[in-house]
């Protein structure tokens, strides 16, 4: 433990509370969940239960590493982005690339004219999910019913 404690730590762009567990400070982070954090945790040794503001700095940059390479030691089946179109590789992105590529691949199906690319440029659902009764937009409140 390094005697000196930090409140604030920035690992991958994101600043995290020094308070938390490492395991729980990491969820903080987009593209990080709690499966994942454990598991960055274990791979470097680290007690994922130990305040984040009592790590030392190699500790740190240890961390910033892993979470920004995670691709490079979890299974293919692990990572947020199996098999990039462009490159083919198996990527795990956080942040603002998490949020870029989720953007990029939209409107990709847009440009294809795909079923669900069609559904995001209406701005209908996407997933199959009914739309008789739910996700009307207006100020419409209730179902409007004919004469009776």
């Amino acid at each position: 433990m390094a005697s000196e404690f930090k409140a604030i730590v920035r690992i991958g762009d994101t600043d995290l509370d020094g308070n938390k567990a490492v395991a729980y400070a990491l969820t903080k982070i987009k593209g990080i969940g709690i499966s994942t954090a454990f598991a960055i945790c274990k791979y470097l040794g680290i007690n994922p239960l130990t305040r984040l503001g009592y790590l030392n700095d190699e500790q740190i940059k240890k961390l910033d590493w892993a979470v920004r390479n995670l691709h490079q030691f979890a299974p293919g089946w692990f990572v947020n982005r199996p098999k990039d179109p462009e490159t083919g590789k198996n990527l795990h992105l956080i942040g603002a690339d998490l949020i870029l590529a989720a953007k990029k691949d939209i409107d990709l199906m847009k440009k294809i004219g795909c079923w669900k690319g069609i559904r995001h440029k209406l701005g209908l659902k996407v997933r199959g999910q009914r739309t008789v009764t739910t996700g009307r937009i207006g100020f419409t409140i209730g179902v409007s019913k004919g004469k009776r």
